[in-house]
């Protein structure tokens, strides 16, 4: 005779088939569930399991009886996300580089939980990025759920820096010394994954990359530089900056040509202002005014100038001047 204590496990386990087992293409037949269920030391017989079946169906699940056999089969018709959706968090968990390569293959076998065990097979064959640079960091996990601690609280929070030396190693700046932030928000950017946070030292608005970040912990103080961050704007603050480079904010005048358009539509978004005039384009857009944003403005070439303000426009002047005079003769 089953053990009853098994029996009463019964509608888990083929919630359990169904979850695990069953999709379009892998119905699982009456028999089937039978024959697993007594190998598990549980009785069942035919009219109790659409009976269970029938429960499921009440609790929220998507059972579809599928008659392509002769013995009947039955699938979850949708759950709580679709193989596509799930291939998508996979090619981003793979492809991510402050992701290190041992907790991405632990992402992407948790993730295979969310479909069918068939299905899963399709997630193995499209990880191709492992051979990808990714994080050697293996506390960025850590420092994040410090980082999200400290926001909910309203803590800072302190942390040594770490810096890539010319042997390839890291060390920590400022010989181990301790920085004092009050986080902001984080912010994905280039495929790497910053901190941005208001300085105590500084007493201003910095980035830090996460998967340099060591040692991370929470303070008690309340945080600091409250009109600093008021004053930042998350949907817009990564179009402004370059390679998360701060600078000064300034709203800069570009004449560029029309086929430019698309170039500062496809950077700036909603921010960036352009009216024609004869065949050209004038501009208007805030950035923050690094050594990045110059970099970018040279590598549009001829088809852009920068008009203003004064001042940025000489900061470009020398900026390009300085460049050329490393390769005079």
């Amino acid at each position: 005779m089953a053990n009853q204590q098994n029996q009463k496990l019964k509608l888990l386990k083929i919630m359990e088939y169904l979850l695990r087992d069953s999709d379009e293409e892998h119905p699982i037949g009456m028999s089937t569930l039978i024959q697993r269920l007594e190998a598990e030391g549980i009785s069942a017989e035919r009219k109790s399991i659409y009976t269970d079946l029938h429960i499921l169906q009440e609790f929220g699940l998507d059972i579809i009886a599928s008659r392509s056999r002769t013995d009947g089969g039955y699938y979850l018709g949708s759950r709580d996300f679709e193989l596509p959706e799930v291939k998508l968090l996979v090619d981003a968990v793979s492809a991510s580089k402050f992701i290190t390569e041992k907790k991405s293959t632990q992402l992407v076998k948790k993730l295979e939980s969310l479909v069918s065990k068939e299905q899963a097979k399709q997630l193995h064959r499209q990880v191709v990025v492992m051979d990808r640079i990714k994080a050697e960091n293996e506390d960025i996990y850590y420092a994040i759920d410090v980082i999200y601690n400290c926001i909910d609280n309203d803590l800072r929070m302190e942390f040594q820096y770490a810096e890539w030396t010319p042997e390839q190693t890291y060390r920590l700046r400022r010989d181990g010394a301790i920085y004092e932030v009050s986080p902001a928000f984080l912010l994905w950017d280039n495929e790497n994954y910053y901190l941005v946070a208001y300085d105590e030292r500084s007493r201003g608005i910095r980035h830090y990359r996460v998967d340099k970040i060591r040692n991370a912990r929470e303070t008690a103080q309340r945080r600091g530089g409250i009109e600093e961050r008021k004053q930042l704007k998350l949907s817009d603050y990564n179009k402004q900056t370059f390679g998360m480079f701060a600078g000064k904010n300034a709203t800069v005048r570009i004449r560029a040509t029309e086929d430019m358009a698309g170039v500062f539509q496809d950077r700036f978004g909603s921010e960036v202002s352009m009216r024609r005039e004869g065949d050209c384009l004038l501009i208007r857009v805030p950035v923050s005014v690094s050594s990045q944003f110059y970099g970018w403005l040279t590598g549009l070439g001829n088809k852009v100038e920068l008009l203003g303000p004064k001042e940025v426009r000489q900061g470009y002047q020398k900026y390009l001047q300085d460049i050329l005079t490393q390769y005079e003769a």
